[in-house]
């Protein structure tokens, strides 16, 4: 090889990478989570919980667990009508919001250490395919609890 191309090698091998680099650099999940509650159990073992989780980045993720030290195990769900179905994993959109509300995907947290209380908060932490795991404390709110709703204009 003469002196020459091999100079030319290096050069061309950044210019060649540059424009992937440029392309994929932007996208990535931007994850935030709040608006949640779990609503005082009924039963001394077993509970929802429900949250919003917002991604304002470019490319979507997938929450694939939850934990907490009051639950031994907590479940991901989606509900159809009166039908619940455990999932392994619900996906976070690009730009938008995965919803966890009664009647739609929830969290059900199993073989709880204690009955939660009213005014308590319960610490979980959200478990995702891309991102770093987030931390949130939510509410124990009465069981008949109904978050006010947004109203746009």
């Amino acid at each position: 090889m003469r002196p020459r191309t091999a100079l030319l090698l290096p050069a061309l091998a950044v210019a060649l990478a540059a424009p992937l680099t440029a392309c994929s650099g932007g996208q990535a999940p931007k994850l935030s989570a709040g608006s949640g509650f779990v609503p005082q159990p009924a039963l001394a073992d077993v509970a929802a919980g429900y949250l919003t989780v917002r991604n304002d980045g470019d490319a979507a993720d997938t929450l694939t667990s939850v934990t907490s030290s009051l639950a031994g195990r907590i479940t991901l769900h989606t509900s159809d009508g009166t039908r619940m179905k455990k999932v392994d994993r619900l996906d976070v959109p690009a730009g938008g919001a995965l919803e966890l509300a009664r009647g739609g995907s929830h969290l059900m947290l199993e073989k709880l250490d204690r009955r939660p209380r009213v005014g308590e908060r319960v610490t979980l932490v959200l478990h995702f395919a891309k991102s770093g795991p987030i931390e949130i404390q939510l509410p124990v709110e009465p069981p008949t609890y109904r978050p006010r709703q947004e109203t746009h204009s």
